[in-house]
């Protein structure tokens, strides 16, 4: 192997024919039993590159541009454009339309943001495979691996190349592939001649998934040349589906384009009505439809859910979409594991008893732990690791500490047959070889089913209490029987060969200990209104005492011991008992989809854990699948919607609580752009009604100064914002509830929107009554009121944006008082308020822009009386806000 590939010749577009006698295929890929060396690796993946296949190109920068600017908010103020023109006043119909790119290339970069902000979480899910290199077992990241690798195969893992088997067999789904559900044999052999390459018997192909078996396979094609990167190459990529949120926005948008089109309409036909020059009336009516338009609500409100992603997977939990940040909100019901999830995942060997000797220790003890680590199928790292089930490296850990260590590789060595645990048996079963010509069967598995296997009723009778009271406390319970079969007897080859008159060793009881952090996290679900479940093929006295420890339950926990026998009728009328929480135990992984179709039925929004291969379906039909990050197959993670790179039950409650934090936030910059509305709609009401006799309050520019440029920054701040108070405290809120009701528009637009727009006009006015203005006298260009005028209108547009200060601060929350979050606790809304004070000085001293502007330099106590504007608005909604908590308590 001295030579790399690209000196033998071998290159990935001439690949070697994978149905070839497996020795010249093993020639022609330069590689033998002992796999590749590290160096040799490391050269293929240089000539063929990573084992990835190339996104096909995203759409183009213009056409997400063009979309952009299609949305119904740009589209009014193209209307605005074009009625400014239509009016002769180009330069104001150019100031809009530089107003839409500017807002759609925002809106445009924002959108890139979230996008790659969910693209690049893969960093926190590397894909791993596991390969023998110079002679090793090792773990590579998937995007490693380089043809002539040599794969471990083992169920749930994720086949990350095409390959073709050599030892072993497996079931494979196909599904992505072939769209069969049911899975397919592939064992290692010689190929069909003239059958289509998906319906091989020895191939796998990258994207699928082991759903049972252990196998060995050398890769023979990675990367785009493989059978998937050939289909991704022929198809296009899923544009991004808008989350239910965005669709909500996005009504609400063509909401206010109405209300906005039919009051410039209204207004456009009063202005004429009162004798106003059509040019002021047009005028008018732009103002209106400039002053309704949220511009950057859409991008602000992806890049928070982008944002809320971001910080979820800082914290362990790694959300799959968008859209799920939301959902999590409202989640009321999570139906959890035990093992791991509940409790630290750190199973011992805690307790033994034989039917000699009961729990004290005898020679018999022995026996029963060298059995029961023969019985299974974890195996040693390069680093010394055991990997595998950690209740059965529980198992092989405890064998070493009575003395009897069980390694591997001799296990292995002597092992003749394997019948791996099957979730609805709750058993596995191996068949060592103990001498030449004899051979022993070993079972281990759930009491109940072990128990029922053996020829003597007196042993399982006596083990069946002594399993209950192991289990009453809190000790996994396994039992482990044994038969010798005769000299020259053959192998058995079905499990119910083996599994027959067996002989009682005894019973083994593992401690897993709940996790510390859980029962603090289960009391805070139940604070926020949450129902928690416990779904576990554990034994029910086991699960109910950890559910007992954790808090689960209170103040009723009930106990399906055999989940399985349940009907829907039962389960039904269990799930409609108030204030109870349910423990199904010895549970199928048909169990919990049984148990998410009803949730789903009864109308609760559900978060179901799982980490094996079966329970894929059930982790599709919750709202929230969630898969173990640690410990969780490969299909699990592919089939769930969030995963815990941490495995811990305490994650999924921090992640509800990011998930209503996130709402919460979207609700409050929606409040706080929605009440600017108000104060900018106002000024233009005042010039219509009055018939002209009260100039235009604000110019359209000074209204686009506010919308694009200090309005922006704290929005996105907000977006930001820490958990209110008690946000765990109040129930779940209904999947049906609009991001935008009545409240927030009363609290938006008729209480800080009319705040803010009375202050403003009375500095407005005051300005004017200042300098002896009375309605009707002139202000335009060349007249005595002319300067004062120009003061007054900038008075209006500065008054707007303190006021937008006092808002920013009051919709930080939406019941607690501003102290109890504290004044400082949002440094990036500060410095947005600080970069929108700056922004409006420049506007009005700035001459360059004075002029562009149309402002002036206020004078000192113009500056004082919107001073007191911030305080004045955040402190009426503070006082509504008390009044509002004094009625609900």
């Amino acid at each position: 192997m001295a030579d790399g590939p690209a000196d033998r010749g071998l290159a990935q577009d001439v690949a070697p024919d994978p149905l070839e006698p497996l020795p010249l295929l093993r020639r022609e890929l330069h590689t033998g039993p002992a796999g590749l060396s590290s160096r040799e690796a490391a050269r293929r993946l240089a000539v063929y590159g990573p084992n990835e296949v190339r996104p096909t190109a995203q759409a183009g920068v213009l056409r997400e541009l063009l979309r952009q600017l299609a949305h119904p908010l740009a589209l009014l103020l193209w209307a605005a454009a074009a009625l400014a023109f239509i009016g002769g006043i180009g330069v104001l119909g150019w100031a809009i339309i530089a107003v839409v790119l500017v807002n759609a290339a925002f809106a445009l970069v924002q959108e890139r943001q979230a996008e790659k902000a969910v693209e690049t979480l893969a960093r926190y899910l590397p894909a791993q495979a596991r390969v023998i290199r110079d002679g090793q077992t090792q773990h590579v990241p998937a995007r490693d691996l380089v043809p002539g690798d040599l794969v471990l195969l083992e169920e749930g893992d994720r086949i990350a190349a095409d390959a073709r088997l050599t030892e072993g067999g497996i079931e494979a789904d196909l599904s992505m592939l072939t769209g069969e559900s049911t899975p397919v044999e592939r064992l290692a052999g010689p190929g069909l001649q003239a059958v289509p390459v998906l319906q091989e018997p020895n191939l796998v192909f990258s994207g699928t998934s082991a759903t049972e078996g252990q196998a060995r396979a050398i890769v023979f094609a990675t990367g785009d040349h493989t059978q998937l990167g050939r289909i991704a190459a022929l198809s296009q990529r899923t544009p991004r589906e808008p989350s239910p949120l965005e669709k909500q926005v996005k009504k609400v948008a063509w909401l206010i384009a109405a209300v906005a089109v039919g009051l410039s309409a209204v207004f456009l036909v009063i202005g004429v009505a009162v004798g106003l020059p059509v040019t002021d009336s047009l005028m008018f009516a732009i103002g209106l439809l400039v002053a309704n338009v949220p511009e950057g609500l859409l991008p602000t409100i992806t890049l928070a859910l982008a944002v809320g992603v971001r910080v979820l997977a800082r914290q362990g939990a790694v959300i799959k979409r968008l859209s799920a940040v939301e959902t999590l909100g409202s989640t009321n019901v999570i139906c959890t594991d035990k093992t791991g999830t509940l409790t630290r995942n750190e199973m011992r060997l805690h307790a033994l008893w034989t039917p000699e000797h009961g729990t004290d220790p005898g020679p018999d003890s022995t026996e029963l732990v060298r059995a029961a680590a023969l019985c299974t199928t974890v195996a040693r790292e390069s680093d010394g690791r055991l990997h595998g089930d950690p209740t059965e490296i529980a198992l092989v850990d405890g064998a070493a500490q009575y003395a009897v260590a069980v390694d591997p590789a001799d296990r292995d060595a002597y092992r003749r047959a394997c019948f791996r645990f099957d979730p609805r048996l709750r058993l596995m079963s191996v068949v060592q070889a103990t001498a030449p010509g004899r051979l022993r069967v070993i079972a281990k598995g759930a009491p109940e089913a072990v128990l029922h296997l053996l020829t003597d009723g007196e042993p399982a009778r006596r083990a069946q209490d002594a399993a209950d009271a192991l289990a009453a406390a809190g000790m996994r319970v396994l039992a482990v029987a044994e038969r010798d079969l005769p000299d020259g007897a053959p192998v058995p080859t079905r499990r119910q060969q083996a599994e027959q008159e067996l002989r009682l060793l005894g019973l083994v009881g593992l401690y897993d200990p709940p996790r510390p952090e859980v029962a603090a996290a289960v009391e805070r679900c139940h604070q926020a209104g949450l129902t928690v479940h416990i779904v576990t093929g554990d034994n029910g006295a086991t699960a109910a005492a950890v559910a007992r420890s954790v808090g689960i339950g209170v103040p009723n926990l009930r106990v399906i011991a055999q989940s399985e026998a349940i009907d829907d009728h039962e389960l039904d009328h269990l799930l409609r008992l108030p204030r109870t929480e349910i423990v199904f135990a010895r549970s199928s992984p048909e169990t919990k989809l049984k148990v998410a179709d009803a949730l789903r039925a009864h109308g609760q929004i559900v978060a179901m854990t799982g980490d094996g291969v079966n329970d894929a379906p059930a982790l599709h039909r919750a709202h929230i699948g969630v898969a173990m990050g640690s410990s969780g197959t490969d299909v699990a993670r592919e089939a769930s919607t969030m995963v815990l790179t941490d495995d811990n039950f305490a994650t999924i409650v921090t992640a509800i609580e990011s998930g209503r934090r996130v709402y919460d936030n979207v609700r409050k910059f929606i409040v706080y752009i929605f009440a600017h509305l108000t104060p900018e709609v106002v000024p233009f009401l005042v010039f219509a009604l009055s018939g002209g006799a009260v100039p235009l309050p604000l110019t359209v520019l000074q209204i686009l100064a506010i919308d694009l440029g200090t309005e922006t920054l704290p929005a996105l701040a907000l977006g930001r914002e820490r958990a209110e108070p008690g946000v765990m405290a109040r129930p779940p809120r209904p999947s049906t509830q609009g991001v935008i009701n009545k409240d927030m528009l009363v609290r938006s637009w008729g209480w800080l929107g009319t705040v803010s727009a009375v202050l403003v006009m009375a500095a407005f006015f005051y300005v004017l009554w200042r300098a002896g203005w009375h309605p009707g006298d002139p202000t335009g260009p060349g007249t005595p009121l002319h300067q004062a005028y120009l003061t007054a209108t900038t008075a209006t547009f500065a008054g707007i944006v303190t006021c937008q200060v006092g808002t920013a601060m009051a919709a930080r929350t939406d019941h607690a008082a501003l102290r109890d979050i504290g004044l400082f606790t949002n440094p990036l809304l500060l410095a947005g308020i600080a970069f929108e004070l700056a922004f409006t000085a420049a506007l009005v001293y700035a001459p360059p822009l004075q002029h562009l502007f149309g402002t002036a330099a206020l004078p000192m106590d113009v500056v004082l009386l919107i001073a007191v504007f911030p305080p004045l608005v955040w402190g009426t909604d503070e006082i509504r806000r008390w009044v509002r908590r004094r009625r609900h308590t």
